[in-house]
């Protein structure tokens, strides 16, 4: 992206304004079966304006990224205020809480980049080295995907960033045959930064893929739970699934204010004492998340959010506008996916807080039970009412690891389930590759400890 001198057009500003400039960057590729079924590379970019004017927010968008564009979206979107406030003369407002925080980070590697053709050529050596090593594998996949956002932005009270947030994976899906019946695994590797820093060496994956591919053959000779309310641990990854989509939605402000279940619960007792669920903006416990949110689309420096705090429903993510509503300071969680988007309330990385137990203590705990390790999706509704794909896991006897399961679903309330917890592990994972798909898809961080619950798990 060509940067611009965002502070020529400063002078444009008459109203509250917020001036983004922003492009996305995509590389997909797709190997299945040996054969190259996706090879794209597609960017996305723009600049758009949006002002404030007593109460009302005008928007415009334009893909050209000129000196004239960017003063015509500046124009349009104090026209579009305008017009909006013609219609609703006297509605009542709040001036927005406004600072001139600055902040400018980029993650682009050092490296030399790779061309689209050595990325196929690492995709391919994954895909031989897969077909060669392993037998009875039905299907083989190997997707690349590359993402990366770069944003400037400034604001007419002098808040300014520059960013540029990569994320690199590489998903590799493995399919058996049972009975005539597809049986499959997946795993996705990498995370933020670019390919050249996220992977070396196609070798680096070997030993991941050797356990992915063990774990496919258990799931062949797995069994089908039993149906029903069952004593669960539930791993890191499916944690983070959790705390993102059966919590983290039902509080972020929009949704509150639309009827969320979490707005009659503030201050009150949801979920056992051990759960503390925190939205993170950058950092937790000293390592940088997995998307990074230093200071968000409307200005606002990002902090982090304690959602609940032992137990107890503590606070709700916001942006500038909810912030008035609830008497609170805004919290940078106001993000958008594309340079035409305008920002809503959005998570950034959101998970449960570890713990102080060991898992294997909490699996030599269960009588009779399961260990749930990993979700293919995941959905849920602001009552916190929620079913979940689960593609990995084993029953738990007499407090030892039994056969693997086949694929199945859990489903529940989530706060009644968070106030079943009994155990929480002292380990914190992070997902590789978190999306979430609110009115726009946009890059998150979801993770969390394991945690020992009480959970409904559907049978055959």
């Amino acid at each position: 992206m060509d940067l611009k001198d965002l502070n020529n057009f400063y002078d444009e500003f008459s109203e509250y304004t917020e001036l983004r400039v922003h492009e996305n960057s995509s590389t997909r590729i797709s190997i299945v079966d040996g054969i190259v079924m996706t090879n794209s590379k597609t960017t996305c970019g723009g600049v758009n304006a949006r002002v404030y004017m007593e109460g009302h927010w005008g928007f415009s968008s334009s893909s050209t990224v000129s000196d004239e564009g960017i003063r015509r979206v500046i124009k349009e979107a104090k026209n579009n205020a305008e017009f909006l406030k013609s219609k609703d003369p006297n509605k009542e407002f709040e001036e927005l809480k406004v600072t001139d925080y600055r902040f400018e980070k980029s993650f682009a590697t050092k490296k030399s980049r790779k061309s689209q053709k050595e990325l196929i050529d690492f995709g391919r050596t994954v895909y031989n080295h897969i077909k060669e090593t392993y037998s009875g594998l039905l299907s083989i996949s190997v997707n690349i995907t590359c993402d990366d956002t770069e944003k400037q932005i400034l604001t007419s009270s002098k808040a300014y960033y520059y960013t540029l947030t990569p994320r690199s994976n590489v998903l590799v899906n493995l399919v058996v045959d049972r009975d005539g019946a597809p049986i499959q695994l997946s795993q996705n590797f990498g995370g933020l930064g670019q390919f050249e820093d996220k992977f070396d060496k196609p070798e680096d994956l070997y030993k991941e893929i050797d356990e992915l591919y063990k774990k496919l053959i258990e799931k062949k000779e797995g069994i089908y739970p039993e149906a029903g309310l069952k004593d669960v641990i539930i791993d890191s990854s499916i944690a983070g699934l959790f705390a993102h989509e059966a919590i983290g939605h039902t509080t972020e402000a929009d949704l509150v204010l639309g009827g969320s279940v979490a707005g009659y619960n503030l201050g009150k007792q949801v979920a056992s004492p051990l759960i503390t669920l925190i939205d993170f903006a950058h950092t937790a416990y000293g390592e940088t998340c997995p998307m990074p949110i230093y200071i968000d689309e409307e200005g606002t420096k990002g902090e982090d959010v304690v959602i609940i705090e032992d137990g107890v429903l503590k606070a709700f993510m916001h942006n500038k506008e909810t912030a008035n509503m609830f008497g609170v300071n805004p919290t940078g969680n106001a993000r958008a996916t594309d340079y035409f988007d305008e920002p809503i309330i959005r998570m950034r990385n959101t998970c449960i807080a570890p713990g102080n137990e060991k898992l294997e203590d909490m699996i030599a705990s269960i009588e009779d039970g399961y260990y749930l390790v990993s979700a293919t999706n995941g959905q849920a509704d602001t009552t916190s009412e929620f079913m979940f794909g689960i593609s990995f896991g084993y029953e738990i006897k007499h407090g030892k690891l039994g056969r693997a399961i086949l694929d199945t679903t859990i489903s529940g309330v989530a706060f009644e389930v968070l106030k079943s917890v009994t155990a929480v592990s002292d380990e914190l994972k992070w997902s590789r590759g978190g999306w979430c798909g609110k009115k726009q898809t946009i890059k998150v961080g979801m993770g969390g400890p394991s945690i020992k619950c009480k959970v409904n798990i559907g049978g055959k």
